[in-house]
């Protein structure tokens, strides 16, 4: 997670409670990945909503980093028309990251799509997200809730489309598109095999 995740929330957060905020955001974090059952989760601070401030080679730094790291064949990142400022740089980072050199592990780069940042985006100003790559997770779908439902300062009410039914939703109509009881939908960036 590149960006801190609270500091652009509210003004007063600024000033008060920023590492409460922080720490609470960590730690729903870290009980989302214990849910997924990921190894690691790795906080990064850039700046909450702000990333488009902070020089594009101190983000691939830190993303090259973490593949040099972890030396991964496939790197899920944003889909690069997303609404969020923050997204889109991370997008930028992790394509300039993940270069094709020879040697690097990374042969596959797929973006995903995030409610209520990915759709938003109006298809007429940019990149519209159309997926070419589903995966299903028709028996995961309820582990995927319980992990959002840990991270749930992210979450809103229905019906916003980052909601637990919209959310849901989304993952039925990505299935119902590929003919599964639930996917989730990506678009390929590149593939080398």
């Amino acid at each position: 997670i590149l960006a801190e995740g609270a500091t652009s929330r509210d003004a007063a957060r600024d000033r008060d409670g920023r590492a409460g905020d922080l720490s609470a955001l960590a730690a729903a974090a870290q009980r989302s990945g214990d849910i997924l059952g990921v190894a690691s989760v790795d906080l990064a601070d850039f700046p909450d909503n702000r990333m488009d401030g902070v020089d594009l080679l101190d983000v691939v730094k830190r993303v090259e980093a973490a593949v040099g790291r972890w030396r991964p064949s496939v790197v899920y990142t944003h889909h690069g028309g997303d609404v969020n400022v923050d997204h889109r740089v991370a997008h930028e980072a992790v394509i300039t990251a993940c270069r094709p050199q020879p040697g690097y592990p990374v042969d596959t780069l797929l973006f995903f799509e995030v409610p209520s940042s990915t759709e938003w985006r109006p298809a007429a100003d940019g990149a519209a997200f159309r997926p070419d790559w589903f995966v299903d997770i028709s028996d995961t779908l309820e582990t995927k809730l319980a992990a959002l439902r840990a991270y749930d300062a992210e979450l809103r009410a229905w019906p916003h489309p980052r909601s637990l039914e919209g959310v849901t939703h989304l993952a039925r109509w990505r299935g119902a598109s590929c003919g599964l009881a639930a996917a989730e939908a990506f678009a390929l960036g590149r593939k080398i095999s």
